[in-house]
């Protein structure tokens, strides 16, 4: 797995804020600007959440011996929860390190 760069985070939020309906390019108070970005990485990890919950309720099925789930159900959700929290930890990894850069920056 690649580092994502510092364009390509922005790019990939500016993407993820505009799928939440929020303009990313409007003019807004420090207020508002905070409270959608936080509602919108609550949401993120709100999902990647559910996901690994999903996943473990499946294989929990299919080792209760469900009828109705098979194996590859079960790899393909907890691949699908693997990847969204390796997401998850490289957005956070870069939103703390352009935090510590920003911390580090002279006025």
């Amino acid at each position: 797995m690649e580092p994502i760069s510092h364009t390509q985070l922005l790019t990939q939020l500016q993407s993820l804020a505009k799928q939440a309906g929020i303009n990313p390019t409007s003019t807004t108070t420090g207020t508002a600007a905070t409270s959608e970005f936080s509602q919108l990485l609550k949401q993120s990890i709100q999902g990647v959440n559910k996901q690994m919950k999903t996943a473990g309720a499946l294989a929990k099925s299919f080792e209760m011996e469900d009828p109705n789930v098979n194996i590859a159900q079960v790899m393909i959700e907890r691949q699908k929860s693997r990847v969204s929290f390796a997401a998850l930890m490289q957005v956070r990894n870069k939103l703390m390190s352009s935090y510590q850069e920003i911390m580090r920056m002279s006025i």
